[in-house]
Order: C-alpha cells, then structure tokens, then sequence
C-alpha cells in the first residue's frame, strides 16, 4: 500500500470526517439502523478512515437511489453502489468487492420459468425505485416493462405484476415465506457491488481507494466482514 499523502486526506475527507453513505437497504450489505449500523460496507468505510487517520460518519439511507444522491450533491465523500453506467457520469468506482445475483421471482401459476422468458411484451416486473436492478432492466429489456415503487416484491403484490425483481438473499428469503410465489431458476445479472468517490477528486485519492479495495478483498478482510453479518464469504469478488 502507497504512503497516504496529506493531499489525498484533504481530498477525500475535506471536512476532517470521512462522511460514508451507507445503503441500509441492501441487507447483503448492511443492517441495523441509522444510529447503530453494520455489515461489510460499514467495516470497510471505517477501514478506509483508519488508513486516513479521520473520523468516520456513517450517512445512512434506506435506499440505493438516496445514497447516490447523497454522493452526488456532496453530502458523502464515500459511497457504495452497485457499478452501472448510469452512476459513472457522477462516481469513480473501484472495482467490485461483492459479486451479487439479481433474481426473478413469479406467482407459483407462471408461465415463465427461465430468465429469458421474462423478457416478452405483457409482462410488468416489479422493482426497487433506482436500485441497480432497476437500472440495469430499464436499459436492457426489450419488450417487458419495469414498474417502480419503494419495494419491488411490494409494488408486485399491491399491483398483481406477472415478476418482481431483487437481490438474490432476500428474494430467497421472501420465497420461503410466500408460497404462493416461486423463482425463476438462475439470476438476470451480476450485481458488482463497489466503493467509490466523486469523478472530481483526485486521480491519487482515486487509486488510493481501489488499492484499499483491493487489499481487503486479498487479506480475507471482506470475507471477515461478511461472515460477522451472516453472510457468505463466497460473494467475495475476484482480484481486479
């Protein structure tokens, strides 16, 4: 690991705290509440401010679309999002620390019983507003069409939409207390969940953090971080 300059302290911690915008909505990722979160993003956040030698605060969302926002207009020097090219205008990501699966969930009457089947004219998919999924489904499908709301799995019951949309844990979890609905077998994406920065900071602070990233996922720290919240450590991503 590089010596942290003075410069690239200012730069990602300009007001002395490194302010990390914490997605509480993505279990994968973090837990608990707003006054005392964790999960693997939260113990790389303060990793990230111990190797700065800055307090950390913790900016939590229960969204990924309001964590985006919050780096965005500057409210948090740190984010951590799913890479999708819609976000790449405003953030400088690192690679992927956890790999995840985005999967389809039908009643249990369905027609459909594969990925590629999803994608026919008729079918509404229910998702999180500006969650990765949303985006990634909004600028791939063809002929299916995307309907928003705070959840996906809620607004696919509140409207009887033909799939709902999610990440593969909860969805799984939701299966197994919903019997009426089943998954569709195999994931729609890989969602690559990463660090980053605004593209306005410096190309030091930058590198800084992919290598920080890097470290982590290579020293088994990520893995560490998972399994303390209950997750498999086989989300890990590989080596960039």
């Amino acid at each position: 690991m590089r010596t942290v300059t003075a410069a690239v302290v200012r730069d990602l911690a300009p007001t002395g705290v490194l302010r990390a915008s914490i997605n509480l909505g993505n279990p994968v990722l973090a837990h608990g509440t707003a006054r005392s979160p964790g999960g693997v993003t939260v113990d790389i956040a303060r990793e990230v401010g111990a190797r700065l030698e800055v307090p950390v605060e913790l900016v939590c969302f229960d969204a990924a679309r309001a964590s985006y926002e919050a780096m965005a207009s500057g409210r948090a020097d740190l984010c951590f999002l799913a890479i999708e090219p819609a976000r790449e205008a405003e953030v400088a990501f690192t690679a992927p620390y956890v790999l995840i699966e985005g999967v389809f969930a039908v009643p249990g009457d369905s027609e459909i019983t594969t990925v590629d089947e999803v994608d026919r004219a008729g079918v509404r998919i229910g998702v999180k507003r500006g969650s990765a999924y949303d985006l990634f489904l909004s600028r791939t499908l063809r002929q299916a069409t995307v309907v928003r709301g705070d959840e996906g799995v809620d607004v696919f019951r509140a409207e009887g939409l033909e799939v709902a949309a999610g990440i593969g844990q909860p969805m799984t979890e939701y299966v197994s207390r919903h019997p009426d609905v089943r998954l569709v077998e195999g994931a729609f994406m890989q969602i690559r969940q990463a660090a980053g920065t605004t593209v306005t900071r410096r190309p030091e602070s930058v590198a800084f953090l992919r290598e920080v990233v890097e470290e982590l996922k290579a020293d088994g720290f990520v893995a560490r971080a998972l399994r303390r919240a209950g997750q498999a450590q086989t989300l890990v991503a590989p080596p960039a």
